[in-house]
């Protein structure tokens, strides 16, 4: 009996110096397994917010460039007719558009929708005003009479409100960070 007492003397201080080092370790290494996962979700978060903020800006400059007041001098030529002016635009658009279809893995559905919309509605506007005029014309009327709408037109023109929600978005990300 007294050596099992002995026995428990020594093994008894050691199982409960092990329990406490276990608890010491074990949490230890919980709390640095967890400080390392928010560093690399901060880490990944500044990549996606850089990445989406550049998305903001290729959308910008494409609603920029698509917009017909930006279009029309570097694409009109007065030898064109109509037919091919119309043409050109809307080519002009798709290929800015095409171009950028990678971007809408980084902006929200409705900002994505909104530049689909203004893209869509501005080759609508340009084959609307077109079916106006003779093909065989001169293109100088259809540049007239895509300044006239522009001009008469008292509510936005899409590539402006797409450009009004870009900018609502990239202001949200930049004041609360990943959406």
């Amino acid at each position: 009996m007294v050596t099992i007492l002995e026995i428990l003397k020594y093994t008894l201080p050691a199982i409960v110096v092990l329990i406490a080092s276990y608890l010491i370790v074990q949490k230890f290494l919980v709390s640095e397994l967890r400080r390392k996962q928010i560093a690399l979700l901060h880490e990944t978060q500044n990549i996606t917010i850089r990445m989406r903020l550049q998305a903001f800006e290729r959308l910008t400059l494409l609603m920029e460039r698509v917009h017909p007041r930006q279009m029309m001098p570097k694409v009109y030529n007065s030898a064109m007719t109509v037919s091919v002016l119309q043409q050109v635009l809307v080519t002009t658009i798709r290929t800015e558009f095409e171009h950028n279809l990678s971007q809408q893995v980084y902006v929200s559905r409705e900002v994505w929708e909104s530049v689909k919309t203004a893209i869509e509605q501005e080759i609508g506007m340009i084959h609307q005003i077109a079916q106006r005029l003779s093909p065989d014309g001169p293109a100088k009327e259809l540049n007239h009479y895509i300044s006239d709408y522009l001009m008469s037109q008292e509510d936005q023109l899409p590539s402006e409100i797409a450009l009004r929600i870009i900018h609502e978005e990239a202001r949200r990300v930049l004041s609360y960070g990943a959406v």
